[in-house]
C-alpha cells in the first residue's frame, strides 16, 4: 500500500511521461539506465561485438537505436505468447503501465520492422544504418538494450544487450533454388546455396542431430522442403558467424599470454543443435559450440511463425530468426568476469579498449568482498516474490552488491509464520 501511495502519476523514459497504474514497477535506477546508450560507444566491447557482427551480415539492414519503450502487443501478443504466459507477470517484467513496458526481448521489433518495409514507413527505416543492403527490411538485425527483473550475481544484469536476426525469402525464390538443387543432384552435382556446410564448415564441426517431428514440428503453412531450406541456410550463416567470433576471442587469449606467439592454423569448434520452443519460431533449436571444453548456448534461433509474416502483410515471404545476449560473448572475447563491468564509467575499464580490436581485459581493481545477512519475516499474505527483494537492493546499493543469495528459511512451528535470510555480497569493481 505504501508503494501504491508513494507512486508518481507519471514517469519519464526518454524525455516521454507516461501514466502510471497498478502495473507500474519500473524503477528509477532501472529507468535511469534507458539512455545510457551503451552500444552507441564504438569503443565499448558491446559496440565493438555488435560491429563485429554486423559485418558478418553485409547484406541485411542494421538497426541499433530502436526505443526500448515497446506495446505488450508488441512484446507478447505480436509472437504469439500465450495470455498466461509467466514472461508477462510483474514480477517479471519491467511495465511502465499495463499497455506499455521495457522490452524484455528484441523480437518484439520482428513484426514491427517487417510491416515497416512492406508500408515503406520512412520513420523507421531511416533508422537503419545500412538501409539500403535490404530496402524492405526483408533481411535486419537489431542490436538493443532489454529489461527483465532477474537475480543479483556475476552474469545477470537487469539490463542486457541482445542481438536479433531475421532472413525472409520470397516463396518464389525458395521454390526456384529446390528446382535448380533438383536438376543438379540429378547430374551429380551440388549446388551448394543454402546447403548446411560453407566456406567455414571444416571448422564449424558440425554434428547435426537435429529431427523435425511432432515435438519440433513443421508448420501447417509450410512444406518439408520449404523448412529444409530455411533451416540449411540459417544454419550456415550461424556457423560463419560463430567461427568468425570465437576465432577472435581465442587470438585474444593467445596475444594476452604470448604476445611473440605465431598464427596458427584456424581453431576448429564443435556445433551442436538442441531442439527448443519458442512461441514465434517452428521448428526451433538452441545452438551450442564447444568452446575451451565446455558446450556454450549461442543463441535461439528457427522457421519464424507464418502468422507474423501474414500480420506483416508479408505472407508470399517466408524465414527464420535468431536472438542472443551480448554480454555472455563479450565476456568470453574480452575476458571480463562481471557483468556489472559493462556500465563501469571508471576510465581504468572504458580506455582499455578501441573500435575494431579484441583485447583482454585487465583487472584493476582488489578491493574485498564484504559480506552482509538480512533475513525477515514475509508478509502474512504469503505473496513475496525474490526479485522484489533484487530490485530493492539494486535501488539501494547499486552496483556495489555482486549478489545475493538465500542461505536459510525458516517456518514458525505454532505462528506458522515463515522468515528468509539473504546473503548480500557487497564487492566494488572500481575501488582499490
Amino acid at each position: 500500500s505504501t508503494a501504491a501511495e508513494t507512486k508518481p502519476e507519471t514517469i519519464k523514459v526518454l524525455g516521454t511521461s507516461y501514466g502510471t497504474d497498478e502495473w507500474t514497477n519500473a524503477t528509477p535506477a532501472i529507468l535511469g539506465k534507458t539512455g545510457r546508450d551503451l552500444l552507441q560507444h564504438r569503443s565499448h566491447p558491446l559496440a565493438i561485438l555488435k560491429e563485429l557482427i554486423f559485418k558478418q551480415f553485409p547484406t541485411f539492414a542494421h538497426y541499433d537505436s530502436i526505443s526500448p519503450v515497446v506495446s505488450t502487443y508488441q512484446n507478447f501478443d505480436s509472437l504469439g505468447f500465450s495470455k498466461d504466459h509467466p514472461g508477462r507477470s510483474v514480477t517479471d517484467t519491467y511495465y511502465v503501465n499495463r499497455d506499455t513496458l521495457l522490452r524484455t526481448h528484441t523480437s518484439a521489433h520482428q513484426l514491427q520492422l517487417l510491416a515497416a518495409g512492406k508500408q515503406k514507413d520512412i520513420g523507421l527505416l531511416e533508422l537503419a544504418k545500412n538501409g539500403a543492403a535490404a530496402p524492405m527490411n526483408e533481411r535486419f538485425l537489431v542490436a538493443a538494450d532489454v529489461y527483465r527483473r532477474d537475480e543479483i550475481d556475476a552474469s545477470h544484469y537487469p539490463v542486457f544487450h541482445q542481438m536479433e536476426g531475421v532472413c525472409t525469402f520470397s516463396r518464389a525464390e525458395v521454390h526456384e533454388h529446390l528446382r535448380k538443387r533438383a536438376l543438379d543432384n540429378a547430374d551429380g552435382e551440388s549446388s551448394g546455396t543454402g546447403s548446411s556446410g560453407s566456406q567455414h564448415s571444416s571448422v564449424a564441426q558440425l554434428s547435426d542431430t537435429t529431427e523435425i517431428g511432432k515435438d519440433n514440428p513443421v508448420q501447417p503453412e509450410h512444406t518439408a522442403e520449404e523448412a529444409a531450406f530455411l533451416t540449411e541456410h540459417m544454419k550456415m550463416m550461424m556457423n560463419n558467424m560463430v567461427v568468425q567470433i570465437l576465432t577472435k576471442a581465442v587470438a585474444a587469449q593467445k596475444s594476452a599470454t604470448d604476445p611473440a606467439s605465431k598464427e596458427e592454423a584456424q581453431p576448429e569448434f564443435p556445433v551442436r543443435w538442441i531442439d527448443a520452443f519458442f512461441p514465434f519460431t517452428s521448428p526451433s533449436w538452441e545452438m551450442e559450440v564447444l568452446f575451451q571444453g565446455e558446450w556454450l548456448e549461442i543463441c535461439g534461433c528457427g522457421v519464424m511463425k507464418q502468422s507474423i509474416m501474414n500480420d506483416a502483410g508479408m505472407s508470399d515471404r517466408i524465414g527464420w530468426a535468431f536472438g542472443f545476449g551480448l554480454e555472455r560473448l563479450a565476456m568470453l572475447l574480452f575476458g571480463i568476469p562481471d557483468i556489472r563491468l559493462f556500465w563501469s564509467t571508471d576510465p581504468r575499464f572504458t580506455d582499455q579498449f578501441a573500435p575494431d580490436r579484441i583485447n583482454s581485459f585487465k583487472q584493476f581493481s582488489r578491493h574485498p568482498a564484504c559480506t552482509k545477512d538480512v533475513s525477515f519475516w514475509l508478509p502474512n499474505s504469503g505473496v513475496f516474490h525474490e526479485n522484489d527483494l533484487m530490485d530493492l537492493v539494486r535501488e539501494t546499493a547499486g552496483d556495489l552488491v555482486e549478489g545475493v543469495k538465500l542461505i536459510d528459511s525458516f517456518t514458525h512451528p505454532k505462528t506458522g509464520k515463515s522468515s528468509c535470510c539473504y546473503r548480500i555480497n557487497y564487492c566494488s569493481m572500481d575501488r582499490n
